[in-house]
This record gives structure tokens, C-alpha cells and sequence, in this order.
């Protein structure tokens, strides 16, 4: 036990036990020979008044010789008794005393009487003067020893050799320490010096083995009272022996309770607060204390009903929790983190199997047992003196998370059924604390892997950037955030990159997150301008909110307030368009190492409805690196985003680094404490397209031009040395163009594009949009996008800023191009 904790109960122990009875000695005869001055204080005489007199001064039914005798006899034939009594105060008032009277036995067979007394005036008064009434107070023993001045033995009572083991005749005649040696003994006698020297009562507490339970320790009060003889002289003293192991075990209980309440459960952390339950069991409860976890706990999966042998296989348990009172914990085989091997018949599996805790109070380690599998553990227990056994199982809302052992090798008292018990309830308040902590870890990992597999697995440069980024997530205690990215291929060779966070930490804003990451690639699929595409985002987050208004606040998706920034880089004209939602504005890191923030229009966080959305459009030089990040990149509590945003450019600004390395050399400009907030970066650094991997043509809208348009086609396509795929092409352009000689209007572009794949676009003045639909047999029109679609990889449309529109088509090259 700790020192503030024993110090703690000590305190509480001597309040409540200080003596107050009123102590007096009597001869066989009744005849007054020791007086206390607790008794002067409750009758008013003084040890020289009632000193040599009969007991019947204060004892009024004493005064009657007959009922004295019989009183007498009947006190012989228990040994004492104890009950009320009315006793004379000197002022001649008669006062209600609980009374209890101790035969004491001297030298030779003599004796005497110790009468101790307490007033009962908050009681109900006695009757009548000179009425006595047996007590309807449990006769707790009380042992009785009477000291002279050089503290030698002169008068003792049966109850005392039952509590410390000495026969009255070994006791007679001698100090303490003569009988009971040892450092308990030498605190006593000073206890009892004090007392002689000053007449202040006083109480100490000492244990003891009584002889029937040597295995058991009790804990007794001592109260010490000096007696003085007719002349006031100091004659010796008394001392009052109380068993007061229950109460003093009910105090530790409750003291180790308290204790528990606030030491386990500090953290949200599985293995922490197993190792504080082990903390507090050593040395409170144990000498030694192990936690083991199903494994799955740690992991935040959930545990099993109940833990056993399945299929021949022994259960896994990892340790998660480990104390001991020797430095370095040599009685455990396995460090925290390892899994625990658990031999055939361990009492271990049988509490697993049975959810029914285990008590061992003497460790049985003999031949036969299960140790005969287990010779490691059989050692250790030789060893380290091992000889006393506890297994609980940790369960919480019917799961069943694991076992805590406690054992004792330097303490010899065995555990008993009140130890289980203690152990039991703080087990109880330890796996309320696991299973929440195991709730949290199984809520953040979800939310964590659904975040993960909704961000980008990999990210592949294109012909239009380089790419690279980085994801950390916040602390433990925040949980995972709404944050992510994207990169997004379009048409003609362009790219979108996307940036994202939503408001709030968990599943609610992973799921929140993975919402808003499909809308914005469904809407980057239909090719909308940056402003147009968080438009619509912001359209939908509305609905949604409307939706859930009258959902449970547990159940909806934190979308609203989330921000977001949208680029489209476009490789053949180095112009980048983008738009932001609230968001941050990105880093552009000049070819030369010069980085801006370029003031775009702010843009309203998704949901909130304020400001419209504005798209801003930037000429890129090759080799320019943009960065897209999340607040929690550049703000924390210690300083706001100005400065934040100072130090991500510095970062930034080595155009010469790698992607990778420039990410990592961003990441650790981070503080060295976890962020509050999760952080994302992406960086992309631009290419472009030389023009020898384009070919463009103007072409009047008319339908000769479709022939010309495959012809110019195929020549180009020789020229890349891409014969192979001058049919397909051919096809297709003469589907486009033919289209856009029906419907459109103006004159005609058609561009070639190679890159990744190749690319055949037609653009026309028209703002009707082409559809594809299934033509009927005898219908002459209808079947071009059809034949267009069964021939390249990707098709689709886009509008353009000056109100036009262009129809595009991918075919795969062929592998070797």
C-alpha cells in the first residue's frame, strides 16, 4: 500500500478509535486498586477518593451484598460481562453507562476485575437508580493487559491469548518484547511510555497472527490508559486490544475503490489502461499483477462471448498490462505487446471458458498439477517464491475481454475470499474503462480504414502533372477527421486536383468525406467548370441537409460546412481554373522558387449559402508546383493562419526537390506534438505538351468536310507512326464531324491529342448537346455515338468558356507506340 494511502486510513483509524471509556481496576473483593483519569472525568472522583474503597462509591446496585454475590457469580461463570448500569456521578446524579467487566487473571491464579465505562447519554436513561441491564451488544473479545511501571506483565484476560497466540503464563512477568520481539513490539513499548509519562490515553495500531489463522493476518487496536493507585501515583497502565481487521479491510477496500476510480481509465487507450490496472493492483492488492487481452482487443475488433479452446487450439491472449514490486518484473516471461502461450488445463483457460473467477489462496505447484506442462512457469514460481493466486476475468456488456492475475510472493498472507472480492470490483471498473476505450479504438479504426480506402490508393503522374502527397491523422484523442484529396483525369489530357475537408472528426465525417469525394469525381466526369461543379456540390449538401433535419443528431453526415478546393489544369494551354469553397488558397511555387498565394475568390463553405462561387484562371509555366493542403497544415493553437501560411512557404520553396522529398521536408516543419486536426497535402508539379504531340485543323461546317477530316487524320496518325489505328479514327471522326455538320453551328476544329491515349476532338459553335440513344432499325440517324462508343475507350463532352462545346473520344495506343 502506498505511504499517502496508508498514512490515509492511519489518520482515519485514530480518530475514530481514540479511547474515551472510563478505566477502573478492581480486586476479587470489589475493592477499587487502579484508576484513569477518563474515569474522574465520568463520575467526578479523583483516583485518592475512590482509591482502597468498594466499588459500591459509584456502582449503586453493588450497594446490596445480595445482588452483589450473584452478579458476582454470574460475572465468575462468564468470565465478564457487559451491559448498561447506572453509575453515581460525585454531584449525586445518576448517569447512564454502558459498562463492560473483564476478569483478569495474575500471578499464582489471583484475580481481578477490569471494569471499563462509557456514558450513554444520548441513549434512552435508565429506568430506575440501581437497575442493571445485559447488553444487547455482540460480545466482541476484548483482550485485557495490565503493565506495571517498568511494563511487565502483571494481569491478563483469556481474550488476549487468542488474539496474539502467548499463553498467560509465558506472558506473566514479562515486557513485550521479551514475548513478542520485533519492530511491532518496540513501536508498542514507546506507545506505552508515552502514555505512563504523560496520563494522555492513547491508541496504536499493530498486526498479529492469531494461532489459528497463521496464515492470516489481523490488524488490532491498542488503546493504553494509565492507572493510578490511592495516591494518585502513577500504578501502571492498561491496554485494550480490539480485532479490528474487518473494519480495517472495509477501509482499504473502499481507499483501493477510490484509488481505482481515479487512476484507471485516464486514456482512451486499450493498452494504457491495462497497465494502470495493473499500476494499482501492485502494491495495493498484489505483489505481482499481469493483464492479458484477447487479441483482437488491442486491435479495436470486437472480443468474443467467450474465449476457449476451439478446434484444439490453445485461446491467444496478448499482454497488455504488467507490475511487480522487483525492479524490472522478472517474474514475466513477456513483455507488454507480446502474445501470452497459455499451457494445456491453466487455470487461465478454465476462467476464459467459464467467465467464473479463480482463487488459489495456496499455490499447489506438486507433480500432477497443470504446471507439468508449463516447466517455464514452474520455475519461476520456485524462483520468485510464488505461493498465492487470483484470476479475474475482465468482462464488460457480455464480452469477455480478457484475464487479470494477481499474485503474491513477498507478502505472506495468502489471498482470501475478501481479497477476490476486492479484485473483482476493481476489474469490474477496469473493463467499463477497456470497453470503452476498445469502443473508441473500434470506432476510429473504422473510421480510419473507411477513410483510407476512400482516398487514393496510388497516384499516377499524367501528361499534365506530377504528383505526390501526404495524409496524417490526428491524435488518438481528436479521432480521425473528414479530410481528403483527389486527382481526377479529364479529357484532352487535363487533370483535376481536389482538396477537401469536412467539419468534425470521426465516422460521421469519414462517411461525410467519402459523400462528398463521389459527387465531386461524378460531377469532374461531366468535365463542369470549376465554379459550376461546387455549385452543384453545394445544391446537394443543401438537399441533404434538408433531408436530415429530422434525423437523429447520432445518424447524420456532418457535410454541411465543409470546404473544398477544385483545380483543372489543362497541359496544352498551361492554364489552370480554379474555384474554393471557404477553402485555404494554394501554394504556387514558381519554376525560379518564388511562392504566392494568389488571391482567389474566397467562396462560402458547402451548405452555408453566402457567397457565390468564382472561378479563377492562372497561366502555368512548365515545371510550376502547386500545393493543396487542409487547415490543419497551417493552423494550430499557437499561432493563426498568416503565420502558418509564412512557413509553408518556406517550406515550398526548393523547386529543385523531388515531390517526395519536399512533402517530407513539409510534414516535419510540423509542431513535434500530434495535430488537433488531421493534415493533407498534395503537390503537383505542371508539364505540358510539346506541339508535336498535337495537330489542330479549322474546317467550314459543310459535308464535304468530312472527307477532308479523315484524310488530314490519317496522315497525322503516319506521321506518329500510328497506322494501325487509321480505321478506327477514321470512323470516328467521320461520325463527330458528320454530327457537327447536322447539328451545330459555325465553323468546326477537330484536334488530335496524343499522350497517354489519343485523343480526337471536334468543337463547334452549337450549345446543343449530343446524346446518345438507341436507333431503331429502319431509322436513318441515331447510330453515330453508338458506333463511336463500341470504338474508343472514353467519350464525352464538355462546355468551354466562350459558350462552344467539344465532343471528344479516347482510343488506347497501342502498346509499343
Amino acid at each position: 500500500m502506498t505511504d499517502a494511502l496508508e498514512g490515509t486510513l492511519s489518520a482515519t483509524v485514530n480518530r475514530r478509535l481514540m479511547p474515551e471509556a472510563a478505566i477502573a481496576m478492581l480486586d476479587a473483593d470489589g475493592t477499587v486498586v487502579g484508576w484513569t483519569d477518563t474515569a474522574q472525568q465520568l463520575v467526578g472522583y479523583s483516583a485518592g477518593e475512590v482509591g482502597g474503597q468498594s466499588v459500591s462509591v459509584v456502582l449503586p446496585f453493588a450497594q446490596n451484598a445480595s445482588r452483589m454475590e450473584a452478579f458476582a457469580e454470574q460475572c465468575r461463570a462468564r468470565g465478564g460481562w457487559s451491559g448498561t448500569a447506572a453509575v453515581r456521578h460525585r454531584d449525586g446524579r445518576a448517569l447512564n453507562v454502558s459498562l463492560r467487566i473483564s476478569q483478569l487473571w495474575g500471578q499464582g491464579g489471583a484475580v481481578h476485575w477490569l471494569v471499563s465505562g462509557t456514558d450513554n447519554a444520548a441513549l434512552s436513561s435508565v429506568a430506575s437508580s440501581g437497575s442493571v441491564r445485559e447488553s444487547l451488544l455482540p460480545r466482541t473479545p476484548v483482550g485485557v493487559v495490565v503493565r506495571d511501571r517498568e511494563l511487565r506483565c502483571t494481569w491478563v484476560n483469556d481474550a488476549i491469548e487468542c488474539q496474539q497466540g502467548v499463553p498467560r503464563d509465558r506472558r506473566l512477568g514479562r515486557r513485550l518484547t521479551d514475548v513478542l520481539p520485533g519492530v511491532e513490539a518496540e513501536a508498542l513499548e514507546v506507545v506505552m511510555r508515552q502514555v505512563l509519562d504523560s496520563g494522555i490515553p492513547a491508541v496504536h495500531e499493530y498486526r498479529a497472527w492469531p494461532p489459528a489463522e497463521k496464515r492470516q493476518e489481523h490488524v488490532f487496536a491498542a488503546s493504553y490508559f494509565r492507572l493510578q493507585d490511592a495516591d494518585g501515583q502513577a500504578l501502571g497502565l492498561c491496554c485494550i486490544n480490539l480485532d479490528v481487521t474487518g473494519s480495517r479491510r472495509a477501509r482499504e477496500r473502499l481507499a483501493i475503490l477510490s484509488e481505482a476510480s481515479t487512476r484507471i481509465g485516464s486514456t482512451l487507450d486499450v493498452m494504457q489502461t491495462s497497465q494502470e490496472l495493473a499500476d494499482l493492483a501492485v502494491p495495493l492488492l498484489a505483489d505481482y499483477a499481469t493483464v492479458d487481452l484477447a487479441e483482437t482487443v488491442p486491435l479495436g475488433e470486437e472480443p468474443p462471448r467467450c474465449i476457449g479452446p476451439a478446434g484444439g487450439r490453445r485461446p491467444v491472449l496478448r499482454r497488455a498490462g504488467v507490475a511487480s514490486i522487483h525492479p524490472g518484473i522478472p517474474e514475466s516471461p513477456w513483455a507488454r505487446g507480446e502474445p501470452v502461450f497459455l499451457p494445456p488445463h491453466a487455470p487461465q483457460i478454465s476462467v476464459l471458458s467459464s467467465g467464473r473467477s479463480h482463487l488459489e489462496p495456496m499455490l499447489d505447484t506438486a507433480a500432477g498439477t497443470w504446471l507439468d506442462h508449463d516447466p517455464a512457469r514452474a520455475r519461476t514460481i520456485r524462483e520468485h517464491g510464488i505461493h498465492s493466486l487470483m484470476i479475474v476475468p475482465i468482462r464488460a456488456r457480455r464480452a469477455l475481454l480478457g484475464v487479470a492475475v494477481f499474485i503474491r510472493t513477498e507478502e505472506p498472507t495468502p489471498f482470501q475470499e475478501g481479497d477476490l472480492l476486492l479484485a473483482e470490483e476493481i476489474v469490474t471498473r477496469a473493463a467499463l474503462a477497456l470497453d470503452n476505450a476498445r469502443q473508441y479504438a473500434l470506432e476510429h479504426t473504422t473510421a480510419l480504414t473507411l477513410q483510407r480506402n476512400l482516398l487514393p490508393h496510388c497516384l499516377r503522374d499524367s501528361a499534365a502533372v506530377e504528383v505526390a502527397s501526404r495524409y496524417l491523422s490526428a491524435d488518438a484523442h481528436t479521432g480521425v477527421g473528414g479530410d481528403w484529396f483527389d486527382v481526377i483525369p479529364l479529357s484532352s489530357a487535363r487533370v483535376a486536383l481536389v482538396v477537401g475537408d469536412v467539419v468534425g472528426h470521426g465516422i460521421h465525417a469519414a462517411a461525410g468525406m467519402g459523400r462528398l469525394r463521389t459527387v465531386v469525381r461524378t460531377l469532374a466526369e461531366m468535365d463542369l467548370p470549376p465554379d459550376e461543379l461546387l455549385v452543384h456540390i453545394d445544391d446537394m449538401v443543401r438537399r441533404l441537409t434538408e433531408e436530415e433535419e429530422d434525423a437523429d443528431d447520432l445518424g447524420r453526415l456532418a457535410v454541411v460546412g465543409a470546404t473544398c478546393l477544385y483545380a483543372v489544369y489543362d497541359p496544352v494551354s498551361r492554364r489552370c481554373t480554379m474555384a474554393r469553397a471557404g477553402h485555404p488558397p494554394p501554394a504556387i511555387t514558381a519554376p525560379h522558387g518564388k511562392v504566392t498565394f494568389p488571391d482567389l475568390p474566397t467562396g462560402a463553405p458547402f451548405g452555408i449559402g453566402l457567397v457565390p462561387f468564382e472561378a479563377a484562371e492562372l497561366e502555368l509555366p512548365p515545371g510550376t508546383q502547386l500545393a493543396l493542403y487542409t487547415d490543419g497544415l497551417i493552423e494550430t493553437r499557437d499561432h493563426d493562419l498568416d503565420v502558418g501560411m509564412k512557413q509553408l512557404g518556406g517550406a515550398l520553396a526548393h523547386p529543385d526537390w523531388s515531390l517526395e522529398h519536399l512533402c517530407s521536408s513539409v510534414i516535419e516543419t510540423l509542431p513535434i506534438r500530434p495535430p488537433s486536426d488531421d493534415v493533407t497535402l498534395l503537390l503537383a508539379r505542371t508539364r505540358s505538351l510539346s506541339p508535336s504531340q498535337m495537330a489542330t485543323w479549322d474546317l467550314p461546317s459543310e459535308p464535304a468536310v468530312v472527307r477532308t477530316a479523315r484524310a488530314l487524320v490519317t496522315r497525322q496518325l503516319a506521321q506518329w507512326g500510328l497506322d494501325r489505328m487509321v480505321p478506327s479514327t477514321e470512323l470516328i471522326v467521320s461520325e463527330l464531324v458528320t454530327n457537327a455538320v447536322r447539328h451545330g453551328t459555325g465553323p468546326i476544329r477537330l484536334r488530335l491529342i496524343r499522350h497517354k491515349v489519343l485523343t480526337c476532338e471536334i468543337s463547334d459553335a452549337s450549345d446543343r448537346l449530343p446524346r446518345r440513344r438507341q436507333a431503331r432499325g429502319l431509322d436513318e440517324s441515331g447510330h453515330g455515338l453508338s458506333i463511336v462508343a463500341q470504338l474508343c475507350q472514353r467519350q464525352g463532352y464538355r462546355r468551354t468558356t466562350d459558350g462552344s462545346k467539344t465532343v471528344w473520344a479516347e482510343q488506347e495506343l497501342p502498346k509499343n507506340a
